[in-house]
């Protein structure tokens, strides 16, 4: 990717999206803010909830290889606990509809947002497809098999 500028495409499916559109918060912002675009004034989501949140955009990105990823909003999940439902969510290269954030109340009391609230940010990120090959032994490692806490807390 050095020496490649990735351009999004961005296509506005209502006039209150285009007014409100995602942004980089600032200069050194890896992703885009994405808005909630609601009819109403708010959404609320009781504890343990999920919900999806329209952001009445589309994207297309237009470098080969690049796919979109929807993150929570760090501050939203640490100090109201809404968070994206599927942890990240996908934007596959070729998918051409409305952004859809599914949001997650992770709090034990109902949470708000607001129409136009910033909701989760969209990451562009290279993707690698991979080649599967069947095999019937995996190659040796140091740490082979072990996993879930198997070199300790300390």
């Amino acid at each position: 990717m050095s020496g490649q500028t990735t351009v999004l495409h961005i296509k506005f499916l209502r006039e209150s999206s285009r007014q409100n559109p995602p942004a980089v918060a600032t200069p050194g912002s890896a992703g885009l803010d994405l808005r909630a675009d609601l009819e109403a004034e708010s959404l609320t989501i009781a504890p343990g909830a999920r919900a999806p949140v329209p952001t009445g955009i589309a994207i297309a990105v237009q470098t080969p290889g690049v796919a979109g990823f929807i993150y929570s909003r760090s501050g939203l999940g640490a100090k109201h606990g809404l968070t994206v439902a599927q942890g990240v969510g996908v934007i596959d290269p070729d998918y051409r509809g409305e952004i859809i954030v599914w949001l997650l109340n992770t709090s034990q009391q109902p949470q708000t947002i607001s129409r136009h609230e910033r909701i989760a940010q969209l990451v562009l990120a290279p993707i690698v497809r991979p080649i599967v090959t069947a095999v019937d032994d995996l190659d040796d490692t140091h740490r082979g098999d072990g996993g879930f806490g198997h070199t300790g807390k300390v």
